[in-house]
């Protein structure tokens, strides 16, 4: 049985000197859509309400593809304080779903 902590590693793929760059993940939290004069009259302390609420789960995206879901957490322990995603649905890159 794996832990769902530690990474699963592909033997292919590791020997692939690719499996060593760093890629950015973005976590969309929500979305918002004010209209124009909205957005220009914010200021310092103002909200902006977005489409979720704070139980909803996150979407990770690589460039335009979403690759997962998940929770947000704050980390415990070392790093307490530091925002973290806990995956909670990997997308099947080969179904697309």
């Amino acid at each position: 049985m794996t832990d769902a902590a530690e990474p699963q590693h592909d033997t292919m793929n590791n020997s692939s000197p690719f499996t060593s760059v760093p890629i950015e993940v973005t976590v969309c939290v929500g979305k918002a859509r004010p209209l124009i004069r909205e957005l220009v009259n914010l200021g310092e302390n103002a909200v902006l309400t977005l489409d979720k609420s704070v139980e909803d789960p996150v979407e990770l995206y690589v460039g335009d593809r979403m690759i997962a879901r998940g929770m947000l957490e704050e980390q415990e322990g070392e790093g307490a304080g530091q925002l973290v995603v806990r995956l909670t649905e990997v997308i099947d890159r080969r179904s697309g779903s």
